[in-house]
This record gives structure tokens, sequence and C-alpha cells, in this order.
């Protein structure tokens, strides 16, 4: 074992002497903190919001809404649809989980778009397609009408999925990145919570129509979102790549918090594009790269070195427990699991799950304002103790229920409605956001569009299966024996959070390269960083953090 440390560390010498001269400069107040040099005379000053930053990514981030949407409405709409075009329980399964298995597609097809029309116009793409998918599933006769309409939104979602966090990132700048790239979380919530708002509202029609106007509802925020953002900037990263110097230095001296920033972001980019820093006329040629990126699969998975094993490792595993504790099969199916806790009426069905949206939307303002201040970890192990606490406590109240099928067994119902609330509050303020968030911090530069997309992939993957499954799953070992299995898949992901993955809040590229890589074992190694970093001389002298490696959520770039 001392051998095998002896080689880590004269492995990562070099990372150790770059990690000791650099930090993150973290102001208390909170996600707007600012990133300044040491001499800077504005450093006494508090920076001005970029209001121009902040509404763009605020109107790119919308397009998450139509993920939330779906996913919301699909809860109330799955019984009217099965009673109204008689479709089997499989039949409700295979239509739930189509638009997991279809944004996979999209999300792959979104990422060639934006390469080629840009990020702004694929965001247009993405709020077609779903219009034209929602106006599909509205006007479905027959399951087969059905399913096309669901591939169509699927891919649409896909497509939002992914082109709405990448253009946020690119967006954003440096001193809020953390905060500006919760947004797409944010708003996949917030049109979760409108999903259930619909539902209730549109129950008060026949039930033949209330349905479609539920799912076509979907169609007027695609609408209005494509027109809205075309008054938006093109991405200054997509810009560069184009050769379109002179535009991307104009956007980016408008969504910078300064001209000093706006040039150092120019620089990165063009470093990246492989423009070299002399060139700097308002159009250039950029000579398009045609590697097929084998070296890095063969990096990543073939031939990884422990600290990028340990970032696959943890990668991966954060994302797939993420879906594996079950968090759709509660936003898709909680009206079942009321009904199973003995609530008949189909108005009080919905109107709980309304209850559900608002907590679930809620708490995920928890993780916005405080992911920053207090770190990944705290916030992370909170929410899933949570998670698997009331997972328990709602498998433990539907066996209650369970044994009393004929009659309404009122705590029961009161405490399982409470418990989903919590269920969904404790994922929304920690797991939810911080797999996306921890996922793209910790793959390194080269490595991080395959390494994230991993994850996306196993993400999504985990989704479909629980989505397509649930109603087949509880029928087999109950629904109360459902939820004890995701709590020990919740339990199990609890330990492996905290044995594997280290506190990345405030850590450079540097600092990744070395934390990870010693497993279990890192804790001894961050504990060397900070002595390397309080012993060096340079310590109190703050340096900017630009870099890429800023906290970023939702897939990654494709440039």
């Amino acid at each position: 074992m001392k051998k095998k440390d002896k080689l880590f560390f004269q492995s990562n010498s070099r990372n150790w002497k770059m990690a000791e001269h650099k930090f993150m400069v973290e102001d208390p107040q909170g996600p707007f903190s600012t990133v300044e040099t040491y001499d800077s005379k504005a450093s006494s000053k508090p920076k001005k919001r970029n209001t121009y930053a902040i509404a763009c990514t605020i109107l790119a981030s919308t397009t998450s809404i139509l993920i939330g949407y779906d996913g919301g409405v699909m809860s109330g709409v799955a019984d009217y649809i099965q009673n109204d075009l008689n479709l089997s329980d499989v039949e409700i399964e295979i239509v739930n989980g189509m638009i997991n298995s279809m944004s996979l597609l999209g999300a792959f097809m979104a990422g060639r778009t934006s390469d080629y029309v840009g990020r702004r116009y694929t965001i247009v793409i993405a709020g077609a397609i779903f219009f034209v998918g929602a106006f599909l599933v509205a006007f479905a006769t027959n399951f087969a009408f059905l399913l096309v309409g669901r591939i169509v939104a699927g891919i649409g979602t896909g497509y939002a999925f992914m082109i709405a966090p990448v253009y946020t990132t690119e967006v954003a700048p440096a001193s809020a990145r953390g905060f500006f790239t919760s947004f797409p979380e944010v708003f996949i919530n917030s049109g979760v919570l409108l999903g259930y708002i619909s539902n209730y509202g549109f129950s008060k029609l026949p039930p033949h129509l209330g349905w479609r106007f539920m799912l076509g509802l979907g169609a007027i925020p695609s609408v209005m979102l494509a027109v809205g953002v075309l008054a938006l900037p093109e991405s200054p990263r997509w810009l560069v790549m184009q050769g379109r110097l002179g535009e991307a230095r104009k956007v980016l001296n408008r969504i910078s918090d300064s001209n000093q920033e706006a040039e150092e972001r120019l620089a990165d980019i063009k470093a990246a594009a492989g423009i070299p820093p002399e060139h700097n006329e308002d159009v250039v040629q950029v000579v398009k790269k045609r590697s097929s990126g084998s070296g890095v699969w063969r990096e990543l998975l073939l031939h990884p070195t422990p600290a990028v094993r340990h970032i696959l490792i943890a990668g991966v595993g954060i994302q797939f427990f993420q879906q594996a504790s079950g968090i759709d099969t509660v936003v898709l199916y909680s009206p079942r699991i009321f009904a199973k806790a003995g609530l008949k009426s189909t108005d009080k069905k919905l109107l709980a799950t309304v209850a559900v949206g608002f907590s679930k939307t809620f708490c995920i303002l928890i993780s916005t304002f405080y992911l920053d201040r207090v770190g990944r970890r705290p916030i992370l192990l909170a929410s899933v103790g949570g998670m698997a606490l009331s997972l328990v406590t709602l498998g433990s109240v539907l066996e209650v229920a369970n044994r009393h099928p004929d009659g309404e067994v009122t705590w029961a119902l009161i405490v399982c409605i409470a418990t989903v609330m919590c269920f969904v509050g404790s994922f929304s303020m920690g797991l939810g956001p911080i797999a996306w968030v921890y996922n793209s911090e910790i793959f390194p530069l080269r490595l991080r569009a395959q390494g994230a997309a991993i994850g996306v992939v196993v993400n999504r993957f985990m989704s479909d299966v629980n989505s397509t499954t649930f109603i087949s799953l509880y029928k087999a070992i109950t629904m109360s024996g459902a939820f004890y299995l995701y709590a020990s898949v919740a339990a199990t992901s609890w330990v492996f959070f905290y044995v594997m993955l280290p506190e990345t809040r405030g850590r450079t590229l540097e600092d990744m390269e070395v934390l990870f890589g010693s497993y279990h074992q890192w804790r001894s190694v961050a504990k060397k960083l900070e002595n390397n970093r309080s012993e060096s001389p340079n310590s109190n002298v703050p340096s900017s953090n630009n870099n890429d490696n800023s906290s970023t959520m939702g897939p990654p770039e494709t440039a």
C-alpha cells in the first residue's frame, strides 16, 4: 500500500505544484459571488448583476419547462387515456417510458443540430418539434397514434434537455455560473407543477375532452418560446467555432461582468477552437477538426488512469442513483400511489399532486441559493438521507392501507401525501440538481463531453426502466414492496456518495486531477492539498477562476 501511495503522489506531483497556488474566492453573499485578482481596485466594490445575461439565461432555460410539463401532465392524464382509449397497464407503461427513450435520440440530434445551425435556432427547433408532438397526442384516437405523438414529443424533449443547459453555460458570466446553470432544473420543476395544475384544472371537463386539453396545452409555451428565443444572442462559443470573432466579442462584452473577463473568455474559446491568439480579425478561417475521438474514449474506458477511473465511477454512479431511487415513478404515478393509500376521488388525487408539485418546485431553491455556500456533499447527503427515510415511511403506510382495502385509514392517507411531498422535496433540494453539477465539474476538459454524455445515457436509461416497469413491479411485489426496494437503493447510494464522492466546491481543475484517484482515501488527499495550499507563500493571492471547470448543469456542450 505504501508503494502504491508513493507512485500515486509521484504521478501527481506536477498537479500538486500547480494546485498549491490556486484557489477559489467565494463571496459569502452566495451565488452572485465575484472572483477578482487581489490587486484589483474594484475588489472592494460589489459587482452589479448582469441583467442582460440573467434575462438571456432565464429565457433559454424556459425550454426546460417543456420537459417538466410533460412529466407532470402524464401523471394525471394516464387514467383518462386508459379509460378513453381502452389501453392496458403495459401500454400505459410504454406511453410513459417512450418519452425517455426518444429523449436520448433527441439529445444526440440536438448536439449535431446545434453545431450546424447554432444554439439559438436549435432552441427554436426544440419548441417546434414539441409543438408537433403535443398536437399529435392531443388528437390521438388509438394506441398507435398516441405512441407516434409521444415519440415526436420525446425527440423534442431530448432537444430541450440538451440545448438549454448548454446555452446557459456558454452565456452565463463566470462570477455566477453555478447559480445560472441551476435555472434549467428550476424550470423543469416549474413545468412539473404546471402539469399538475393543468391536470386539476381540465379535470372539470368531460373525460374524453379533458385529457386532450391537458396534453395539447403544452403546445402553447413551445410556440411562445420559439418566438421569444429569436431575441436572444447567439452563443459566443458557437460564433467563435464559426470564425465570427467580431460578433462573439460583442456578445461577450454584453454578457460578461467586465471587459477583462470578456477578453479572457474569448481567449479561452479561441484556444479550444484552435485559433491562434494573434488572430483578432472579425472573421477568421477555422480549421474543422475531424478527429473521431477514439483516443478520448480509449483514455476514458480502456486505459484510464486511477484519477480518471475514480471520476468515471463517481460521475456515472451519481447519475445512476439519481434515477434508480425511483423519483420518476413518484412524479408519473402519484395519483395511483394516493389511490392505493385510500384516496378514491379523482379530483382530490389531482389536487394532492398539485401540493406535491409545489413541494418539488420550492425545494429546488435550497440548492439554487445554498449550493455554493454549503458545498455539494452536505446537501447531497442530507437530500439522499431524507429520500431514504421518506421511502421507508411511504412503504410502511402503504402496507397499512393495503391491510384495510375496504376502508380509508385517514392518518395513513395524510402521512402518505406528506411523505411523497418530503420525498420529492428532498430530491429537489439535493440529488436532482447536484447530479448534473457534480458530473460536469469533475471530468477533465479533454474528457468532459464524453464523460458527461455517458452519465446522461445512464440517467435516461434508468428513468426509462423505472417508467416502463413500475406498474408491473408493484403488481408483482406490492406497491409497499416497490418503495422498500427504492429505499434500499437510496440507502446504498448514501453510502456510495459518502465513501466515493469528494467535495468539489471551490476546487480548480488542478485540484480535481489530484483529488480523485485515491477512491475512499480521498479525505487524506484533500487534507494534504489544503495543507499545501495554506503553506504556499502565494496562498493569500487569489486568482480569477474563469476556466471551463465552472459548475454546469445538464448535458455537456458538444462543440
